[in-house]
């Protein structure tokens, strides 16, 4: 594992508390991936969920709520708590981000963990186990991979831009002043598609969908970090730790980011 960036203070213990328990995420999801392993269907079409998922939840909130019991929990795969609403710092937890990928024996998913404090994220790290991959962020502190420093593209115009989105984002309804030219790339994991663009691999990402918390929290962190921008579909800032764990959609980007919002006007 990566070691955390020696400049991020004051943040860099939580940094390196979640790089720690996301290499043991790692650990046990490549154990089950493409193995034989349960699945559920979660009520209300919410979606599978693996017993790896289950065990990597349980693994980190025992970690992380051990070495930090004055923070709250929020996690895809737990019962949500209000108690975290008093918390000013929390866990903000995604197990396996793309657990359909996951479980159709596919490698875009891996692990987003992040720590809110009174609404803004100050540590976060998304691991791709899969593939090899791994971002990390602290607030003030800038965003990196395993080779250095992430910085997010400058293309600004639009029509030339690739992005990442999933096919019902280019519903005209979403375009009111006529669907832009941007050529749509996919990966199943937001918060990858949030590191992916933190990187300057992709220009911008953008789902207009109500959007948990879990999937983007850690990925904000590295967009900002890199020097892009990240709010609500409607360019509102994005907060954490609320009562209903949702965002109104996410845009994240470079100077992308703001063409898209002018012409959704």
């Amino acid at each position: 594992m990566p070691e955390a960036n020696p400049n991020a203070a004051p943040y860099t213990a939580d940094l390196a508390l979640l790089q720690s328990a996301a290499h043991t995420a790692a650990d046990i999801a490549l154990r089950h991936f493409r193995g034989n392993y349960q699945t559920w269907d979660k009520p209300g079409g919410a979606g599978p969920v693996t017993e790896a998922d289950l065990e990597i939840d349980a693994m980190l909130r025992d970690t992380l709520t051990t070495a930090r019991p004055t923070y709250g929990w929020l996690s895809e795969e737990t019962e949500d708590d209000a108690a975290r609403l008093t918390k000013p710092n929390t866990f903000i937890i995604d197990p396996i981000d793309g657990t359909r990928a996951f479980a159709a024996g596919e490698k875009h998913w891996g692990h987003s963990l992040a720590i809110a404090e009174n609404g803004q994220i100050t540590a976060a790290v998304v691991a791709m186990p899969a593939i090899g991959k791994i971002y990390w962020a602290t607030r003030g502190g800038g965003a990196r991979d395993e080779t250095g420093p992430l910085q997010v593209s400058p293309q600004s115009n639009l029509d030339q831009a690739q992005i990442l989105a999933t096919k019902p984002n280019m519903d005209p309804a979403f375009w009111p002043n006529g669907t832009p030219g941007f050529k749509r790339h996919h990966r199943s994991s937001l918060a990858y598609r949030m590191a992916l663009t933190a990187s300057g691999r992709f220009d911008a990402m953008l789902t207009f969908r109500p959007t948990w918390e879990w999937d983007i929290a850690a990925g904000t962190l590295l967009v900002t970090e890199a020097g892009g921008t990240a709010t609500d579909q409607s360019g509102a800032p994005l907060t954490f730790n609320s009562a209903k764990a949702q965002t109104h959609g996410v845009i994240a980007g470079g100077p992308t980011h703001r063409e898209i919002i002018a012409i959704r006007g």
